[in-house]
């Protein structure tokens, strides 16, 4: 038990002594309290009255009357309210939470809480839209002039749940003088912090942040989790005792944020040779209720609207809609997984529309070192994606597959995709926005320990970045300690998303290393603080959207063989085969482990797992109802790195993570397509969607 009087959950320690990991529900005191919200039931309308029954000693409500400043979670914008007031936008929003010390007596006070709505008529349809941006490149104007054909096609694309082991989950307690602490499952440390400081109004040094150990994020435990630490924060204040909340399945997957439905619509001009003389694309995200981090996620699925191909004449456009829906958001991949779903199936139709291979027809537009990328930016390093493919290719046996399925009517396909990432932040999010900084300290045993607020989720962070300093150091391993970011520690090194931790923050732990070790003291306290410098080559302006997106690209091919059932439709995945270039991998294990999971989420995105809502409510709210796939579903896999080192990064290393997931669901779409030899041009194709395909042409 911990004493908020006394201690402060020395989380390392205890998974030191215990062997075991740490999580947030396993953290507790002797007078801790527990949190349940009370939620909307409908999707849109206002809030008469709210009807509590009285409540039993020790027992509180904390609502939106309760917030110490802001009802707002600080995220870009400020639409996103800590708790609802007089009116709610989506079923499941919170109003208020009820506290106490027994779980199931706060369950029969939230039943009988009474809520009278005055019903408005909520809007799932993509005409509200508050975010607008476009970019353009070459003049697509003039080649529409120029152009001897015209072809467009939209492509539409739904929610995809993260599906995390560990549900989210957040503890608060008051430390002496008053200072709010804040335990949970997380990705971005500071997010939280800066959240709930703008929440309260307190001061920078009021405010704590403690990662213990984290089941599994996805993107899923970047924003969402502020919500959550903002109106704890605000029970805590309010009742001064500790308090825990952590959902349960089924609230987590009713009112987390997912992946952003999208509707594409490319518009392609071809010459007279069969090329692609320019692009006019427009992408359409749906937001939900509040905007949140998607205006972001609009930037990133606009800027990978070329993906791996060199076109030279762009018009791009996009639209962030809310809808009376649960709010999306940051999801692996950011906006990629959409983009790159939708170009790759149009590059493919078009060579089919053309009367052209497309293999070679891709190839011909084929992205290489010294071409301009969508924003007019510059590809300044080396491209090895033509060896990628040819490898691929090589032990997919792929050419022989495709030649063979399109004679025979037998249900089986195989498709390729090849595609980018962008490392890092989108534009000049690391230098004007994240600026970065980490902290190592060697003490007098000559121990080594990192302060940065890099979050380990599952994806082997802690062992990588550990690693990455101790070659810089020349030392073991055991010689290195990265314990859990706590903000008191650690200053603001960047969230853990967007593929940045090991190009930004090990690049920096790199540095720091490197200064540590030429001026080392054995037996002395050495202190080394680095800061975040952006390559003096990148040159971004954020209101044209124009310029160096990212400091680097990593690059990767995928091709999936299926077969399709003719009776029920059901696709069998056959064989799985990657070939990546994350510049050099610090551990090889791990990102073999990271492309294991990633292709599997993004071919699941492609075909299995489904996730609607009716008129609001969302219809898959377990792990019985929505698929997401087992080791039973997935084919033998083999996945090869190709080296091709980044100069700024530690040790050559680039992004892996979310790369290894963007170009899964396209290779399972194309390989479905040709299958059925039907077009498919919406995901997940799922055997109902087959089987319409089928039967409606």
């Amino acid at each position: 038990m911990f004493d908020p009087n006394k201690s402060t959950p020395k989380i390392d320690h205890e998974e030191k002594c215990s062997g075991q990991a740490v999580y947030v529900s396993d953290i507790t005191f002797d007078d801790i309290l527990y949190a349940k919200t009370v939620r909307s039931t409908i999707a849109k309308g206002y809030i008469r009255a709210i009807g509590v029954p009285t409540l039993p000693r020790g027992y509180h409500i904390v609502d939106h009357r309760d917030v110490v400043k802001e009802n707002y979670v600080k995220m870009i914008l400020t639409d996103w309210p800590v708790f609802a007031v007089d009116r709610v936008n989506y079923i499941g929003e919170p109003i208020l939470l009820v506290v106490g010390p027994d779980k199931r007596v706060i369950d029969e006070i939230v039943s009988a809480i009474q809520i009278d709505y005055e019903e408005e008529t909520p809007v799932f349809d993509f005409v509200n839209s508050v975010v607008n941006k476009s970019f353009a490149k070459g003049d697509y104007s003039q080649a529409a002039k120029a152009a001897k054909r015209t072809i467009i096609e939209t492509f539409n694309t739904g929610y995809q749940e993260q599906a995390y082991i560990e549900p989210q989950g957040m503890l608060a307690y008051l430390e002496e003088g008053g200072k709010v602490t804040l335990v949970g499952s997380m990705q971005c440390p500071y997010y939280i912090k800066n959240a709930v400081i703008n929440t309260l109004g307190y001061p920078e040094d009021k405010v704590r942040v403690i990662q213990p150990a984290v089941g599994g994020a996805f993107g899923g435990k970047e924003e969402f989790p502020s919500t959550i630490a903002c109106q704890l924060a605000t029970a805590v204040v309010k009742i001064k005792r500790p308090i825990k909340m952590i959902f349960e399945r089924e609230e987590d997957m009713l009112v987390t944020t997912k992946r952003h439905p999208s509707e594409i619509t490319l518009e392609a001009k071809i010459d007279e040779n069969n090329k692609v003389l320019g692009i006019k694309a427009h992408v359409s995200l749906d937001a939900g209720a509040y905007i949140g981090l998607s205006g972001v996620v609009l930037s990133r699925a606009m800027l990978a609207v070329t993906n791996a191909y060199t076109i030279n004449n762009l018009d791009v456009s996009g639209d962030v809609y809310v809808t009376n829906t649960v709010p999306t958001g940051a999801f692996r991949g950011f906006g990629s997984p959409q983009m790159i779903f939708a170009i790759e199936m149009f590059m493919n139709h078009l060579a089919k529309d053309l009367g052209l291979d497309p293999y070679q027809f891709r190839l011909n537009h084929l992205v290489k070192q010294g071409d301009l990328t969508s924003t007019s930016g510059l590809y300044r390093d080396p491209i090895i994606l033509k060896d990628m493919i040819g490898k691929a290719m090589a032990i997919s046996d792929y050419q022989k597959k495709t030649e063979e399925y399109a004679k025979l009517d037998s249900f089986k396909g195989i498709g390729m995709s090849w595609f980018l990432h962008g490392c890092g932040f989108t534009g000049d999010g690391e230098s004007a926005h994240i600026k970065a900084k980490v902290r190592i300290v060697k003490d007098e045993k000559d121990v080594v320990h990192l302060h940065i607020a890099a979050v380990d989720m599952g994806q082997g962070a802690r062992t990588s970045l550990k690693r990455v300093v101790a070659m810089a150091l020349g030392v073991e391993n055991e010689q290195v300690v990265f314990d859990y970011p706590d903000t008191d520690l650690a200053p603001d090194s960047g969230p853990t998303v967007a593929s940045r931790t090991m190009m930004i923050v090990g690049g920096l732990l790199a540095r720091a290393a490197q200064n540590l070790k030429d001026n080392w003291k054995a037996g002395e306290r050495q202190e080394i603080i680095e800061n975040y410098q952006p390559p003096q080559y990148i040159k971004w302006d954020e209101s044209k959207l124009q310029g160096d997106a990212y400091p680097a690209y990593s690059w990767g091919v995928n091709i999936v063989e299926v077969e399709v059932s003719p009776v029920t439709y059901e696709v069998e995945l056959k064989g799985i085969w990657s070939v990546y270039d994350v510049g050099k991998a610090i551990d090889e294990r791990i990102v073999i482990g990271q492309a294991d999971g990633g292709i599997t989420q993004g071919v699941a995105y492609g075909y299995l797992e489904v996730m609607r809502h009716e008129n609001g409510k969302l219809r898959q709210k377990n792990l019985t109802d929505y698929i997401i796939p087992t080791s039973m579903d997935m084919p033998p896999m083999e996945t090869i790195i190709m080296d091709n080192p980044f100069a700024y990064g530690p040790y050559g290393a680039k992004g892996a993570g979310e790369l290894t997931l963007v170009g899964g669901a396209p290779a399972v779409a194309l390989a479905i397509e040709n299958a059925i030899k039907r077009r498919v041009n919406r995901i997940p194709a799922t055997p109902e969607h087959i089987m319409e395909l089928l039967n409606n042409e």
